[in-house]
Formats: C-alpha cells, sequence, structure tokens
C-alpha cells in the first residue's frame, strides 16, 4: 500500500500532549489474499482513524475503523461469498524503548506515521480463513456431486467395501 497517502506527520501531536488529529482516507486496494478470501485489487477501501497523543512523551494511540469488501468461496458448497469487512483498530506508536518490547507497539520514528502497515496488517488479521455462505450450509448438492465413488462397493454390490485394517473389530461379537 506504499504511496496511499497514510503517512501522518504527528509533530504538532508530540509536542502537544491530549490533542488529536482525524485521519479519513478512501483508497484503490492493491490486492489482499488469505486462504479463500480476498480483498478484490481496485476496490475501495475506506480508512476512518483518530492519531492522538498521550501523557506519556512519546506515545501516540491510533483508532478507529478500516471498511474494505471481500469476496471468496464457501467452504461447504463452494459458491461465490462476499461481504464487508468492518475492523476496528486500536494501535499504539511509541519512542519509548521500554514499549517497544511489547509486539503490540509500533516503533515511532521521527516525526511521521505510516499507516499503510497497521491498515495493511489489520485487513489481513480480519479476512475469514474459511467463509461459509450461511450458518445453514449442507454442502454441495448430493445429485451433482455424488459423496461416494461408483467402484467403491463390494463386488455384489451389496455395500460398501470393508477397510482391511478395521477387519478385526468385524470378529467381536457382543452379548
Amino acid at each position: 500500500m506504499k504511496g496511499r497517502d497514510l503517512r501522518i506527520s504527528v509533530t504538532e501531536l508530540l509536542r502537544r500532549p491530549g490533542t488529536r488529529r482525524e485521519v479519513a482516507r478512501t483508497f484503490t486496494s492493491p490486492g489482499y489474499l488469505v486462504a479463500a478470501s480476498t480483498v478484490p485489487e481496485g476496490s475501495d477501501i475506506v480508512v476512518d482513524l483518530v492519531v492522538e497523543s498521550t501523557a506519556q512523551s512519546g506515545t501516540l494511540t491510533v483508532t478507529g475503523t478500516v471498511a474494505a469488501p471481500w469476496e471468496g468461496e464457501c467452504r461447504r458448497c463452494l459458491a461465490d461469498v462476499h461481504g464487508t469487512l468492518e475492523i476496528d483498530v486500536r494501535e499504539v506508536f511509541s519512542h519509548s524503548p521500554d514499549a517497544l518490547t511489547d509486539d503490540d507497539v509500533w516503533p515511532l520514528e521521527g516525526e511521521e506515521i505510516d499507516l499503510d502497515e497497521v491498515v495493511g496488517e489489520s485487513i489481513l488479521l480480519a479476512l475469514p480463513l474459511a467463509p461459509l455462505c450461511g450458518p445453514d450450509c449442507k454442502g454441495p448438492a448430493l445429485d451433482e456431486f455424488p459423496a461416494r465413488i461408483d467402484d467403491d462397493t463390494t463386488e455384489d454390490g451389496s455395500g460398501p467395501l470393508a477397510d482391511p485394517r478395521w477387519a478385526a473389530l468385524d470378529q467381536l461379537h457382543f452379548d
């Protein structure tokens, strides 16, 4: 997402604790893909964030939302599925070396922050790994996609082939 106008000057915020700056942008997706879900290239991503300086010197918080359309395949029936991601963003940027040992804190270098990685990571983490078209999806139509193989029956056609690994269990009889 480089060059998406998500680089924000925070000079005034760092000099005056408690101040805030709103960041509202719409930009074109470069394309994100996770497993069976994607935010298609060329779709609009809406970023609505607030950058706020805290009482702790050299620390900023970023809160707000990111919205992006997504699409994919249902994991059961393979039908096309789509929706809109509504992602809550809560991130911390800091100059403090103590805070940077925490994996949840982004490094603050200079007097600008680049929200490209924050937005991209938020989208990738929010994409469904195995989407469903609905909670009641029963899977593929059995007429079109049979769940068995035609030659997967005994020679006389009376039933499915027995798995030889379980043959010893056929000898068990319970009273």
